[in-house]
């Protein structure tokens, strides 16, 4: 009887471990996620500790910024390469960024595509430049890639596909806001379905000629360091504070100062 009593408060002990367990890893894999331990989102980083440039061709320009989490700055306390233009450059900036959507027009676990919340952006903005980015949801959820189209009509493109749906925001930007578009890739990761996007984001690019600040094979991203790698991104994906700051920003001021100046 005694033994029976022993394993049942042994088996007890072990449920109530587990379930602590669990209620710990929870908020710490979610901090872990968010980059709250990641050394490049140490306070040093921040943009509060940035210092303004003095007034450039940035300067006043209103930015249009559509994308997900990389675009938001999810692992990175909320603040992105949008922020940190706007305190050294003096930007003006329409941010509309939430983690987890897709380019591709579907809601995914409640969340808008790409298309549903670029129609929320007020159409009489006199934007200087559309911003928006080539989404790694896409080729993590393995939407379809679809192919370039023949038209220029918006009507025509198949936005259940990840080339229809570029060429829908691209064809909507253009006609709206009447301003350069741009699209621009994350660095290089490990996903050949978001390599073959950046492909067809450059065949798009031919037809509408748009801008791209390719990430993905700029040969200086490419060369980084193990070290400031380690430093720069919390994840193969999102930069940390210190990655926004000193590896993505400056190529972003760099493609916009030449495009808008």
């Amino acid at each position: 009887m005694e033994k029976k009593k022993s394993k049942k408060k042994t088996i007890w002990i072990i449920v109530a471990v587990v379930v602590v367990f669990l209620a710990i890893q929870g908020p710490l894999t979610a901090s872990i996620q968010s980059g709250e331990f990641a050394p490049g989102n140490k306070p040093e980083y921040s943009v509060d500790n940035v210092q303004a440039l003095e007034p450039n061709a940035l300067t006043g320009k209103t930015i249009i910024f559509l994308g997900s989490s990389v675009t938001y700055g999810s692992a990175a306390n909320g603040s992105s390469f949008v922020e940190f233009m706007e305190k050294r450059d003096g930007i003006v900036p329409v941010k509309e960024a939430v983690s987890g959507t897709t380019l591709v027009d579907e809601t995914v676990w409640g969340k808008k595509s790409y298309i549903e919340r670029m129609k929320t952006i007020p159409t009489d903005i006199r934007a200087d430049a559309f911003v928006c980015q080539l989404s790694t949801n896409d080729a993590t959820m393995k939407k379809p890639l679809g192919s370039v189209s023949d038209s220029f009509d918006i009507n025509d493109f198949d936005t259940k596909t990840v080339a229809g749906a570029i060429e829908y925001v691209i064809a909507y930007a253009k006609q709206t806001w009447n301003c350069p578009v741009i699209f621009y890739t994350g660095t290089q990761y490990k996903s050949e379905q978001y390599a073959q996007m950046v492909d067809l984001l450059l065949q798009i690019q031919e037809k509408w000629e748009i801008g791209v600040i390719d990430l993905w094979n700029d040969p200086e991203m490419q060369a980084v360091s193990a070290e400031d790698y380690k430093l720069y991104m919390v994840n193969g994906i999102h930069p940390s504070l210190a990655g926004y700051r000193d590896w993505w920003t400056p190529k972003f001021e760099a493609y916009l100062t030449e495009a808008l100046g």
